[in-house]
């Protein structure tokens, strides 16, 4: 058997738990120092933006679209297997041309998705107001309908279960010290925690924040830092718009994300540390998210906030997110981390690139 630790419970950490718990021969550990998804995971909004990306080549148009492909067939799996609903919002994203009129460049962009298998439709402003009344100003608008919007939370326990179901070991409030290298061959035994050596014939690092620490005395350490968001859950007596169309809408960064039952979740900010200083949450800095939200859709000035949160992504230094690789210096670990805002829209492509480093998906799409 091989011995298999993945570092790290969050939405990316779950997810290659549970898609190697379906290879027999591996023997899976999932450690981490606090339950699961209580990083950037738990602050996330679950906003799928892949088909109205404008990412149409290479490895980030790859990633993005295995990921929303994989999706379809994920949380159906998850659902059958734990007997848990995950919220999964199938009426897709509207992105609305707020003040920028570039209708060349997106009818070029629908027409290269529907080549590779993809919609998108662009909304005139009667079109908008139609069938989404409640937005203000009344403007144009980008719908993708194969976008979707889930509950990262959610999902991420459900993934947990699957996959301790399947035999993984989830040790859980046991942090990773340091890991245990080998210089002589250029591997790593297995990693250190206060309850002694874990050994593992491969290491996968889905740490986060905490891959820096980790990655120190590597031949080739891993910066991640912060960026802090906040979001904000709003209630309202009734549903805003046509109660049987909801989909995500988003304009200037903020997305409206409806979560049934008048409920929506407003966010996020994109909030980076001050030279030479530390990030510390300030609320002030959510206003104008909020009132942007109610700007697009004025009907939520009449909206009860909640609940209010915060959480912080971790981002690569000085190299494009995110980084899912072998480490030159220690050949048995694969850092899958510092997706920045992308963690839950790329979690699966994450897993399966992972599962192609490891040598265990030789016809994947993502080799």
């Amino acid at each position: 058997m091989t011995r298999v630790i993945i570092v790290g419970c969050g939405i990316i950490g779950a997810t290659i738990a549970y898609e190697l718990s379906q290879i027999p021969s591996l023997t899976i550990t999932v450690l981490d120092q606090q339950p699961p998804a209580q990083g950037s995971t738990g602050a996330a909004l679950g906003v799928l933006m892949g088909a109205i990306s404008h990412k149409v080549r290479g490895r980030a148009w790859q990633l993005r679209e295995f990921s929303l492909r994989r999706y379809e067939t994920l949380i159906p799996e998850l659902e059958t297997a734990t007997g848990t609903h995950i919220p999964y919002n199938r009426q897709g994203i509207v992105l609305l041309r707020l003040d920028e009129d570039n209708e060349a460049g997106w009818r070029s962009l629908a027409e290269t998705r529907q080549q590779q298998g993809w919609s998108l439709e662009l909304w005139d402003a009667a079109q908008m107001q139609t069938h989404c009344p409640q937005v203000a100003p009344i403007v144009p608008a980008v719908y993708s309908p194969q976008d979707r919007q889930l509950h990262p939370a959610y999902l991420t326990e459900a993934l947990v279960t699957a996959a301790r179901g399947r035999g993984v070991t989830f040790l859980l409030n046991t942090p990773v010290e340091a890991l245990a290298l080998d210089m002589n061959i250029s591997e790593c035994r297995g990693v250190h925690t206060r309850q002694g050596l874990q050994e593992a014939d491969w290491i996968i690092l889905a740490s986060g924040l905490g891959t820096t620490s980790l990655t120190q005395d590597l031949e080739t350490p891993l910066a991640v830092g912060p960026v802090l968001g906040q979001a904000a859950r709003l209630k309202l007596s009734q549903p805003m718009g046509h109660p049987d169309f909801q989909p995500v809408i988003t304009g200037y960064d903020i997305h409206i994300v409806p979560l049934g039952q008048g409920e929506y979740w407003v966010g996020a900010t994109v909030e980076f540390p001050p030279d030479g200083g530390e990030l510390a949450v300030n609320p002030e800095n959510l206003t104008p998210v909020l009132e942007g939200a109610t700007a697009l859709c004025p009907t939520l000035a009449q909206a009860e906030i909640v609940q209010t949160w915060s959480g912080l992504r971790p981002r690569p230094s000085q190299q494009p997110a995110p980084v899912i690789e072998v480490i030159p210096g220690a050949t048995n670990v694969i850092l899958a981390t510092g997706h920045y805002r992308n963690g839950v829209l790329l979690a699966p492509a994450t897993a399966e690139r992972v599962k192609v480093l490891m040598g265990l998906a030789t016809d994947s799409p993502l080799l």
